[in-house]
């Protein structure tokens, strides 16, 4: 993902409200959201064997986002879409899991991970030290650190915000919320190692450049309290493709 709005523990229905862009080069091959053989909701990166954001019905979410840096992007041994699918499929706490990435964080190019089960959520990066604990409440993230206030990220929480308000909360409505297509004026642009143009292009919540990148897909998901998780994702490319599911949480 590369834009990602949501709300954690702060609302009397969900438990968190989340809608997030997943932003990538149009060739490169994935599959849309569905059941993993290792028992997990989430789309898949065919080149790489991971995915960017899931959801295990045990009560183990995950979402990751590059960290925008290209003078220091390297080839790296270590898949970042590894760091969601290894939450998922194991053992460990939201705590723990960011814990065990502290030695070997570097292995990975710049990254954004949320990782939380239904008591608590966990962010970890490897442009930050050390891990932080997420209160409840509002949050952002693309492709610089938690709630960085870049242009899109304050847009996308202040959308976030109002739906927040509104009961109940469709999931239609949530995806709609990140459609914008506005860049960010030349004097808030980050300085992330693009030129000018596409420093400018990438600024939109939804990003289209040329022919060859930009937003693929929408997720919004619903995480009640009672443990019922609603998920859709709409994807624009390669083709217009609604993807639905819903199930309960075994251990809400």
């Amino acid at each position: 993902m590369c834009l990602i709005a949501f709300n954690w523990k702060e609302h009397p229905v969900y438990k968190l409200v989340l809608v997030a862009n997943r932003d990538e080069y149009y060739e490169r091959p994935s599959k849309g959201l569905h059941l993993w053989k290792e028992g997990f909701f989430a789309g898949k990166d065919i080149k790489e064997g991971g995915t960017w954001m899931g959801f295990n019905p045990d009560g183990k979410f995950a979402a990751l986002t590059n960290y925008r840096d290209l003078p220091n992007e390297q080839e790296r041994p270590q898949s970042r879409g590894e760091l969601v699918k290894n939450f998922l499929t194991g053992k460990l706490s939201p705590k723990a899991y960011v814990e065990s990435l502290e030695p070997i964080k570097f292995d990975y190019n710049g990254y954004n991970l949320l990782v939380a089960d239904g008591k608590e959520m966990y962010y970890s990066s490897n442009y930050m030290e050390g891990i932080l604990k997420v209160p409840s409440g509002l949050h952002g993230l693309s492709n610089a650190l938690l709630n960085v206030p870049w242009p899109k990220v304050s847009a996308a929480k202040a959308n976030l915000s109002r739906i927040m308000e509104t009961s109940p909360i469709h999931l239609d409505s949530l995806l709609e919320q990140l459609r914008c297509k506005e860049v960010a004026e030349d004097l808030f642009l980050p300085k992330t190692g693009l030129d000018y143009e596409h420093e400018k292009a990438v600024s939109a919540q939804f990003i289209e450049v040329e022919d060859y990148y930009g937003t693929v897909n929408t997720t919004a998901l619903l995480w009640e309290h009672n443990g019922r998780v609603q998920i859709k994702e709409f994807s624009f490319i390669p083709e217009e493709k609604e993807q639905y599911v819903e199930f309960d949480v075994k251990q809400a």
